[in-house]
């Protein structure tokens, strides 16, 4: 054993054993009939979300802290509200205050301006060593070096570099020319200590593979003659990265935890875990392969993920408890994509163990958040995931077959590597451990919440559980198990309801939206809660008909106003709602809104088109009587922006045309951001993450366009966006500076009902700081000779 400080990053051992049984069962909790019943008038817990992608964690005192990639980190003393310490590659972030110049050498070689994953352990000497990295990103030219801290916060002083990589046809780290399908990516570190007390570091992104290397403890530095170390698995640019060892000292097996696949919100991420009885392998997977030996074919195409996905144990990747209408709780129901990137902890004092990850989320984008859910350890020693994130209640009761049996929806990871989500298929548990529906088998509860599932052939091993579905606000009987093939199945019981309370829920459930000012064809449910079913009935068909299809009257004739009767069954039950319906005219184009802002009378902002489109002004928005042409609108960066109406994205083909003068500031600042909800959005931003002007369009995924540079500071620059077909546009002073034909979405699709200029509608980001003059919007798009003109004007 060694000294607790060296344990302050991954509590990994303990001083006395304990019996695996506890640990494996001894922290899940029971759920009894009674209890479910009140399970809403239970407290609920609190979550505070932060942003820092692929976070690893350490445990100071009684906070835990994590890390990760752009130099952002974040803490927390529950695991479940985090604070966001600072993020950025900038001056001025509190862990590197002067971080262009401290890591200058890492940035230039990987070509660079930000950073990539990042470790921190606390070593014998008491300090905090940060485990940096630099990537191209487009090549694995990459820098990893040791920054050092006597606060975990920092500030942190650079060491020096410790390995580099693509070096193409020059003398690499082992002294041999360096071959990207066999050498490593020197990115994504995880330093740890072995079960002895001896200091490894375990990294690598696709290229080469996951490779490791012993490290001087005194200095944490990588000891001599090592070139890059043993590899672990990988090879031939597979998809696997983001590796991270943690010692179980119940099992004796130490477990590398890796993510497959890309990491964006279309990559298919998952999280898989391989184990081995030495930190330096071999790994297996839970059907005795080993890991050494998985990697990409070279005779198939780069990032050949077929080959590699049937290997490693498949803890999670994209899935969704769907949730019906009428169902308990809101939303469509919780579920993550591309979750990933994990580090893991275990927690000495209790046994208990944690995934700590982050993830994106359905119909949501690139946006991201850290996520920690309780494991356990199954009869085999395989951890399982909770279904449903971590929260700080207990539960004492035992579990019984009376709390086990009913209806659950059933998420099965399957092996892929895939960017499809997994949606559940429903079964009955019935009391005497027989399971019918969509799935058949046999199911069985051992002591203290052991779960031995079979489904169609199939066993599966792992843990009954209480957990916290925070859609519904309340607790759910789950389980967690894993078979031996490495596929993850899971379930989270439903709650069971009579027919008339079935049929009230859906009723009182049942949106079809703002129906106030339609122009779009309008999406009729027909199924709901419990197999429930909804038909519709239309007043009037030739503007709305019973499927929702909507045609406008034609521009100049005036609104229409249309009943519609929607009619909910559950068995013999029924019960009806009627929604009125006002359905707008066609807008008249080609210009559908034009703000010169001359025309400000108290906070309206009159639309110089036909259309009457206004916006109001609010907060820190006002008029400038001199801007680049005539008046302009002035925005302080604070709270200043106009509300315009959803109706500026009513256009199939599509024209945004400003002038803008941007003051600088942070990134993702909006110019504009016309959205509904968070899966359906099109905004402008000066700069993002990586400093350039972008466009991007998402109805489920992002369509972008990314200019070369920021948008220029302290000047009026005209910028344009058009959309055209499947081709979209982006014009800089009356030049095109990026071009993208493979834009499919269409601004009318994304049934706006926020649109702003000056304002994101995302309340992480920055408020616009700077003017805008001669917004016109058009539904068409305008020709590179119409922008220069609007330009030249």
């Amino acid at each position: 054993m060694y000294p607790l400080f060296k344990r302050s990053k991954k509590a990994a051992l303990l001083t006395t054993t304990l019996t695996v049984l506890l640990s494996v069962f001894g922290s899940t909790g029971a759920i009894s009939v009674s209890e479910a019943k009140g399970a809403n008038e239970q407290t609920s817990p609190v979550f505070q979300e932060a942003s820092v992608h692929d976070p690893s964690v350490i445990k100071v005192d009684n906070t835990f802290y994590v890390f990760g990639s752009h130099l952002a980190a974040a803490k927390s003393t529950d695991l479940m509200s985090w604070n966001l310490i600072d993020s950025g590659v900038k001056d001025g972030n509190k862990l590197i205050p002067n971080v262009t110049e401290e890591l200058k050498e890492a940035l230039a070689w990987a070509q660079s301006d930000t950073l990539w994953a990042a470790d921190v352990i606390q070593l014998e000497d008491g300090r905090f060593y940060m485990y940096y990295n630099a990537c191209k990103g487009d090549s694995p030219r990459s820098a990893l070096g040791v920054a050092v801290a006597d606060n975990i916060e920092g500030p942190y002083k650079d060491e020096g570099i410790l390995l580099k990589s693509g070096m193409w046809d020059e003398i690499s780290e082992d002294g041999t020319i360096y071959d990207a399908t066999k050498h490593p990516n020197v990115v994504d570190p995880d330093v740890f200590y072995d079960k002895n007390g001896k200091l490894w570091m375990v990294y690598g992104s696709y290229s080469g593979g996951i490779f490791i290397l012993e490290m001087d403890p005194k200095t944490g530095k990588i000891l001599p003659d090592q070139g890059y170390g043993e590899k672990l698995i990988g090879g031939n640019h597979s998809r696997i990265e983001g590796p991270y060892i943690l010692y179980h000292p119940e099992t004796d097996y130490y477990y590398m935890y890796l993510s497959y696949g890309g990491l964006d919100s279309v990559g298919g991420y998952n999280m898989r875990v391989v184990r081995s009885k030495n930190p330096d392998g071999p790994y297996l997977d839970a059907e005795g392969n080993d890991m050494t030996e998985v990697k990409a074919d070279p005779s198939l195409p780069l990032f050949d993920d077929r080959s590699i996905e049937p290997f490693g144990v498949k803890l999670m990747g994209n899935f969704q408890f769907t949730r019906e209408i009428g169902d308990p709780g809101s939303g469509s129901g919780l579920g993550y994509v591309s979750p990933g990137h994990n580090s893991a902890y275990y927690d000495e004092k209790t046994g208990k163990s944690f995934l700590i990850f982050h993830s994106r989320f359905p119909n949501q984008g690139e946006g991201h958040e850290i996520r920690v859910h309780e494991m356990y350890m199954n009869q085999d020693g395989w951890p399982v995931v909770a279904p449903y994130r971590y929260t700080d209640q207990e539960f004492k009761k035992n579990i019984n077959a009376n709390d086990v049996q009913g209806t659950y929806q059933i998420i099965n990871h399957g092996k892929e590597i895939t960017n499809a989500i997994k949606t559940p298929s429903k079964a009955v548990f019935d009391k005497k451990g027989k399971i019918t529906g969509d799935v058949k088998g046999t199911w069985s509860l051992g002591k203290n919440g052991e779960a031995v599932v079979n489904v169609d052939g199939t066993q599966y091993k792992g843990v009954f559980s209480r957990e916290w579905d925070s859609s519904k606000e309340q607790t759910v009987m789950t389980f967690t198990t894993l078979s031996n093939q490495g596929v993850a199945l899971w379930g989270s019981r439903t709650e069971e309801r009579k027919d008339k309370d079935v049929v009230a829920a859906v009723k009182k459930d049942l949106s079809i939206g703002d129906t106030t000012s339609v122009y779009q064809d309008l999406v009729l449910p027909v199924k709901a809660s419990e197999d429930s079913t909804i038909s519709w009935t239309s007043s009037n068909k030739e503007v709305v008909s019973n499927t929702g299809v909507v045609k406008r009257p034609i521009a100049g004739k005036g609104q229409a106003t249309v009943q519609l009767v929607a009619k909910i069954q559950k068995g013999k039950v029924t019960g009806t709602k009627t929604f009125n319906v006002t359905v707008l005219p066609e807008l008249t184009g080609p210009v559908i809104a034009n703000y010169n802002f001359d025309d400000v009378q108290g906070t309206k902002v009159s639309d110089q088109s036909v259309n009457g489109l206004n916006g109001v002004l609010q907060g820190g928005a006002t008029q400038l009587t001199s801007g680049k042409k005539g008046a302009a609108l002035q925005f302080n960066g604070k709270d200043g922006y106009v509300q315009v109406p959803g109706l500026v994205t009513d256009a199939q083909d599509f024209t945004f045309a400003a002038w803008v003068k941007w003051n600088g500031g942070g990134d993702w600042q909006r110019i504009f951001d016309f959205g509904n909800g968070l899966g359906k959005h099109m905004f402008l931003t000066p700069s993002q993450h990586t400093g350039v002007l972008q466009f991007t369009i998402h109805n489920g995924v992002d369509q972008s366009l990314l200019s070369q540079a920021k948008l220029p500071q302290n000047e009026w620059t005209h910028v344009a966006v058009t959309l055209e077909g499947n081709t979209g546009t982006m014009y800089v002073n009356g030049q095109p500076v990026a071009t993208n034909k493979e834009m499919t979405y269409n601004p009318k699709d994304l049934l706006a009902n926020e649109a702003y200029l000056g304002k994101s509608r995302f309340a992480a980001d920055p408020y616009f700081n700077g003017s805008l003059d001669e917004v016109s919007i058009y539904n068409q798009a305008l020709s590179k000779e119409d922008i220069q003109s609007l330009f030249s004007k």
